[in-house]
């Protein structure tokens, strides 16, 4: 059985930083594809980063400089490390490991970025 919690949430000012990780088991991490997407209410669930199973990594335009994505193949774990927080970041946060037409998702995180 496959099992992924995010963490890492909450609420925090304009320019600050959280960061947001990501636990599986039930699957061998180390194959899978590590996306984080998030979705803001009355939008559609964007991407925000990936990074392969050789840490290739690639970020959405919007993040790109101010978030920094990670994983530990050892411990199954991914992170995603947000800095220079803007409001327009607010949304639940997915962590999204996937290898072909096999996707996972977890319950998301809220992070709310207010002042």
């Amino acid at each position: 059985q496959v099992e992924l919690v995010e963490s890492g949430g909450g609420l925090v000012r304009p320019g600050g930083s959280l960061t947001l990780s990501c636990a599986a088991s039930g699957i061998i991490f180390s194959y899978y594809v590590i996306d984080w997407y998030r979705q803001a209410p009355g939008n559609q669930r964007e991407f925000v980063a990936t990074i392969s199973s050789s840490g290739t990594i690639k970020y959405a335009d919007s993040v790109k400089g101010r978030f920094t994505i990670s994983r530990d193949n050892v411990k199954n774990t991914a992170s995603l490390q947000m800095s220079s927080l803007k409001v327009e970041d607010t949304a639940i946060y997915y962590c999204n490991p996937n290898r072909g037409s096999t996707w996972y998702w977890g319950q998301g995180t809220q992070v709310t970025v207010s002042s």
